[in-house]
C-alpha cells in the first residue's frame, strides 16, 4: 500500500500534478481511497512499486513541488505478506 500527497495544496481546484497522481493509481488497477490529507491506493507489491515510479515522473513532471510518501506491507488473507 501507497500513502501520498502532491504539493502545492490548492484548495479551490484540483491541480494538475494531483490530477496526473491520481490518473497514475488509477491506471495501474490499484484500489483507491481519496481522504482529506491525501490519498492510498493498495494492490500487488510489483504494482504499487511501478505506481510509485510513475506517480513521482508524472506529478513532477505535472509541477509538483513536493511528493510525500508512505509504502506499507499489508498481509494478505492467508496471512503472508503481498508479493
Amino acid at each position: 500500500m501507497v500513502e501520498f500527497t502532491t504539493e502545492p495544496f490548492e484548495l479551490d481546484t484540483f491541480p494538475p500534478h494531483a490530477a496526473a497522481a491520481r490518473r497514475v493509481v488509477d491506471e495501474a488497477g490499484l484500489e483507491v481511497s481519496v481522504g482529506p490529507f491525501g490519498t492510498s491506493a493498495e494492490g500487488e507489491a510489483e504494482q504499487v512499486l511501478t505506481a510509485v515510479t510513475r506517480l513521482l515522473h508524472d506529478s513532477l513532471g505535472a509541477g509538483a513541488s513536493r511528493i510525500s510518501f508512505q509504502v506499507s506491507v499489508v498481509p494478505t488473507e492467508e496471512g503472508g505478506d503481498n508479493q
